[in-house]
């Protein structure tokens, strides 16, 4: 099991999420007042604070939502999890892994100040089944099938 380290969105498209600390996960969106929201695959994007560490030991000033995630976990390794595994986040709501990384079409400015970046290899994407509230300190968890 895992916690919600933080609840980010962001207001346009292509920019660092800032953690807003609670939202609304919604059916057929994801993150309300998100721009990455919509009915698609990718409803809703997840990185871990492990992944982010790896960043930060490479002397990046980086944190929850720098890589436009909208939920920061801590305590799942979350790019091991197969496509459709579900996760139970927070009290009701549940989510299905849709993808595992993602083409980086552009480099973002992380790719270079670094000459890399985790989200591309080690974010994940999921779809909601159910909706529901979620914050800081929440648990995650993996369903077992």
């Amino acid at each position: 099991m895992g916690k919600i380290v933080a609840v980010c969105t962001s207001e346009r498209k292509g920019m660092r999420k800032k953690n807003v600390g609670e939202g609304i996960l919604k059916v057929n969106f994801g993150l309300e007042g998100d721009a990455h929201g919509g009915d698609w695959h990718r409803m809703v994007s997840l990185l871990a604070m492990e992944s982010i560490k790896t960043m930060q030991d490479k002397g990046l000033k980086v944190g929850p939502g720098d890589f436009a995630e909208n939920l920061t976990t801590e305590g799942l390794e979350l790019f091991t999890l197969p496509i459709g595994t579900k996760l139970k986040i927070g009290e009701t709501s549940i989510g299905e892994v849709t993808q595992i990384g993602k083409e980086c079409h552009t480099k973002c400015a992380i790719f270079y100040q670094a000459g890399d970046c985790v989200m591309p290899k080690e974010g994940i994407f999921i779809r909601l089944l159910e909706g529901g509230a979620v914050r800081v300190g929440d648990n995650i968890e993996v369903i077992p099938t």
